[in-house]
């Protein structure tokens, strides 16, 4: 389907659209936290990387990527109009995860990434295995 706008008017539209924080995924994961007794995190922790929650006495840093955003293949959807722009913009941000990951690790961290896909009910095992070592320690907080 094409596009109802011309490129300069998406172009402005788009520039108009703020990324502070996916809070819908955020909540979500939060919600699991409260349901699962796990504590000790904080969001909007000033540190390079930006990651969604980090556990500071445990040095966890947790990701919570948009599927479409960080180039997961769950869904395949990548636009066909401005293929190359879109293909080029999504390469750059797993790029950008991979050097965000290998910074914390160099530090001595655990970083976890998470996949919006996998706060569905239905990837609940998932989810679940990815957080295992809080879910693990939640009593020692």
């Amino acid at each position: 389907m094409s596009d109802i706008y011309s490129k300069e008017e998406r172009s402005l539209i788009m520039s108009k659209v703020s990324s502070k924080n996916n809070k819908s995924t955020e909540l979500k994961l939060i919600r699991f936290f409260h349901a699962n007794g796990i504590k000790g995190w904080r969001r909007n922790y000033k540190v390079i990387g930006k990651p969604d929650f980090v556990f500071l006495s445990k040095k966890i840093a947790v990701f919570v990527d948009g599927c479409f955003w960080h180039g997961h293949d769950c869904r395949n959807l990548r636009p066909s109009d401005n293929k190359d722009y879109w293909d080029a913009k999504i390469s750059r941000n797993i790029q950008r995860d991979k050097e965000v990951t290998n910074l914390f690790e160099q530090r001595g961290w655990t970083v976890i990434r998470i996949w919006e896909c996998e706060l569905k009910k239905k990837n609940l095992e998932i989810l679940k295995s990815k957080l295992k070592n809080l879910l693990e320690t939640k009593n020692e907080n």
